[in-house]
């Protein structure tokens, strides 16, 4: 039997107890389970652990088939092999936080869009742990617009998805938003937010006829970026609790930029198997990033057959590998999903306090989930050493 068919005859079919036990274990764990208007916070053990989906291309379920397996997995495999692969990786890491980076269905494919959607989500929803989406450049190719994917998904059950800020009344695309991740309840931390998650629409394609490809985080999107970096750095070293750097901050977004295009295989972890697919033009965003000084890892997907990290100037490039079934891949290369934790520190009173380090790993989704290069992305002990070296960008 392939490894897809064993993945729905095991998975797929008892879903409802899977469902149950990823409830009942989340609660075991002294995981907070927070749903819509709730706030995300570290848990007790000083840990926020976040699992990174990148393109399903979700379509229309046991009706699509896959793409790029081995022709042993091909009988059998469709969409739902995504649903159990998301249903395992929920079980497996019990996640405080999911995130799907875009792509979330394949629309062109998809009879239709909003039941694709609800279906691409339902593993996340049935869970109750709060989950947020951006948009790929796939999304919006069926029965609803870009506009109106955002719209569907910022309607669904338990996501902390956002259309756009309430603040930024002009501003390029649908999806753009941030999270605030509060401090473990009873510290010192719990009213400030200790790391801070942005969410970015990097559009589908061009709209410029001069330029061609893809598209790219525009000027009001980082305009609206460096408001929101600095009213929450502001915050954050203002009393209680005064800090004297910036919280760390997470990107997510689908288009990778194009300095992701700066590594070779000797200073990045994991793989690179094809070319990077930025947009043909630089828009100036991981500067702008570098200059607001608080964003420690950027993660997108769009390019399934990469899968590595590598540090920029103190930036964090990263690709979580291609997770959707009906996406295309490589026959023989697991489909794949990226974890990362972020940890507190312990104070001298022995409370929790600070984010100390940022650590990642990704699972395969073979027989056993295995978890492969696991690496520290950041820690607060050697961005204080920069930056007493007088290292740019730490």
């Amino acid at each position: 039997m392939g490894l897809a068919s064993w993945v729905v005859n095991n998975f797929v079919a008892s879903a409802v107890l899977l469902l149950c036990s990823v409830s009942i274990n989340v609660a075991a764990a002294g995981k907070q389970v927070q749903g819509e208007g709730q706030k995300l916070r570290f848990g007790q053990n000083g840990e926020f652990k976040i699992l990174q989906v990148a393109d399903m291309h979700y379509a229309d379920g046991e009706k699509t088939g896959c793409l790029d397996v081995l022709p042993s997995q091909v009988p059998g495999c469709s969409d739902l092999n995504t649903t159990a692969f998301t249903q395992r990786m929920i079980l497996a890491e019990k996640p405080d936080f999911i995130v799907f980076t875009g792509d979330n269905i394949f629309a062109y494919d998809a009879a239709d869009s909003a039941k694709s959607l609800d279906a691409a989500f339902a593993p996340a929803i049935a869970s109750k742990i709060p989950w947020a989406a951006v948009l790929g450049n796939h999304d919006q190719e069926g029965t609803l617009s870009r506009e109106g994917v955002m719209k569907h998904i910022v309607g669904l059950k338990n996501t902390m998805s956002q259309f756009n800020p309430p603040e930024a009344h002009v501003i390029d695309g649908f999806g753009n938003y941030n999270l605030e991740v509060g401090g473990v309840k009873g510290s010192g931390f719990e009213n400030k937010s200790a790391l801070n998650l942005y969410f970015l629409d990097s559009g589908d394609y061009s709209t410029v006829p001069s330029i061609l490809g893809y598209g790219w985080i525009k000027p009001s999107q980082q305009f609206w970026f460096q408001h929101t970096s600095a009213k929450l750095k502001k915050a954050y070293m203002s009393p209680p609790k005064a800090q004297k750097a910036a919280a760390p901050g997470i990107a997510y977004f689908h288009i990778p930029l194009p300095e992701f295009a700066s590594f070779d295989s000797s200073n990045f972890t994991g793989v690179k198997q094809e070319g990077i697919s930025s947009a043909s033009v630089n828009s100036g965003f991981f500067t702008t990033m570098v200059e607001a000084g608080d964003v420690k890892a950027v993660f997108t997907g769009h390019d399934h057959l990469n899968d590595f990290c590598g540090e920029l100037t103190g930036i964090q490039l990263c690709y979580a590998g291609g997770f959707g079934y009906h996406a295309y891949g490589k026959a023989g290369w697991p489909r794949r999903a990226r974890v990362v934790v972020a940890s507190l520190e312990k104070t001298k009173e022995g409370n929790w306090g600070a984010v100390k380090s940022i650590k990642t790993w990704k699972r395969l989704d073979d027989e056993h989930l295995t978890a492969i290069d696991g690496q520290v992305l950041w820690s607060k002990s050697s961005a204080g050493n920069k930056r007493k070296k007088g290292i740019i960008g730490a």
